[in-house]
């Protein structure tokens, strides 16, 4: 049976909202929330928080988690979690399947945990791949919101493209939407994640600030599940108002 193991990306330095794993959500920071949501799906010694800030350490070992403090110059989220899985296989933990969760889902669905690991294999075959993510359908008003993300995929369920503009024109119908909205949650073979750390960055990525769009531009596949869990990220003041209503 596969190991897989949760590591959670947390920085502190956000532009919109500094601090933002340690705000308070319904009485406890944000990033317990998280931690306490993928524990569900697996258990407390497959969770681990990658963060680069010793306050945020601090908090999570207050509440029993484990946190990986890594260096403050990960240009990514998935460039913290591969420098956390570094860490973490050094100590001798045995891992097959790595599932990135972002620090600012506090209202993070286990079962999708689950699944988007389920989608990974080390050999692309039969529909999986060496990285898998998650979509959900996209509502009409939402194709001109750049703020969600979009992907279309080939027929095979492989990514083809991530946008944060309309994708998938259908000249046939103005109604119709073909693309589904992403949901950044991402699984990886442990292998495939330390591949991608060492890639460089690539102009499609940079355009769009979207780094899942490396992969694509360097011909790497990437697995997409379908979901009905409509994530809410937590990035703006706004959002953080909106997740506080719905935990309480």
């Amino acid at each position: 049976m596969s190991r897989v193991f949760v590591i959670i990306p947390a920085r502190y330095a956000s532009r919109r909202l500094p601090g933002k794993p340690l705000l308070e959500i319904d009485g406890r920071p944000m990033i317990h929330h998280v931690w306490e949501r993928a524990v569900l799906a697996l258990s407390t010694d497959a969770v681990a928080v990658a963060t680069d800030d010793l306050r945020v350490a601090r908090v999570v070992e207050s509440f029993g988690g484990r946190a990986i403090l890594t260096p403050s110059s990960c240009a990514s989220g998935g460039d913290r979690v591969a420098a956390a899985m570094k860490v973490l296989m050094s100590e001798g933990e045995r891992i097959d399947v790595i599932v990135n969760v972002q620090g600012d889902e506090p209202l993070l669905e286990p079962e999708a945990v689950l699944q988007v690991s389920s989608l990974v294999s080390p050999i692309a075959e039969g529909g999986l791949a060496p990285m898998a993510t998650l979509a959900r359908d996209l509502e009409q008003e939402e194709a001109e919101i750049s703020s969600v993300v979009k992907v279309v995929c080939d027929l095979k369920g492989y990514a083809l493209y991530f946008s944060r503009s309309p994708i998938g024109f259908d000249r046939g119908s103005e109604d119709r939407v073909l693309a589904r909205a992403h949901v950044g949650l991402y699984a990886y073979t442990p292998s495939f994640l330390e591949r991608l750390a060492n890639l460089r960055p690539t102009p499609l990525e940079m355009a769009e600030q979207l780094e899942q769009l490396r992969i694509l531009e360097h011909g790497l596949p990437i697995a997409v599940g379908h979901t009905g869990w409509r994530a809410i990220s937590v990035d703006t003041p706004e959002d953080l108002e909106r997740v506080r209503a719905l935990a309480c």
